[in-house]
């Protein structure tokens, strides 16, 4: 199904922090990787928002 991830380097979901208080139907997510070595926070990111048609905050979730 998906790729294995090799040594420390693991996929994470961004989502979109603005979208979900606006209550708008739909998400703005984006799918990275991150070392998890050197980044043992979750990532915040900005990125474009098409819903909302802005740049706006993502956080990794789970």
């Amino acid at each position: 199904m998906g790729k294995k991830a090799k040594g420390n380097r693991v996929q994470v979901i961004l989502e979109c922090t603005e979208h979900k208080e606006s209550g708008l139907p739909g998400t703005s997510r984006y799918i990275t990787t991150k070392n998890r070595k050197n980044t043992t926070q979750r990532l915040e990111l900005n990125k474009y928002n098409p819903v909302l048609k802005k740049m706006t905050l993502h956080k990794e979730i789970k």
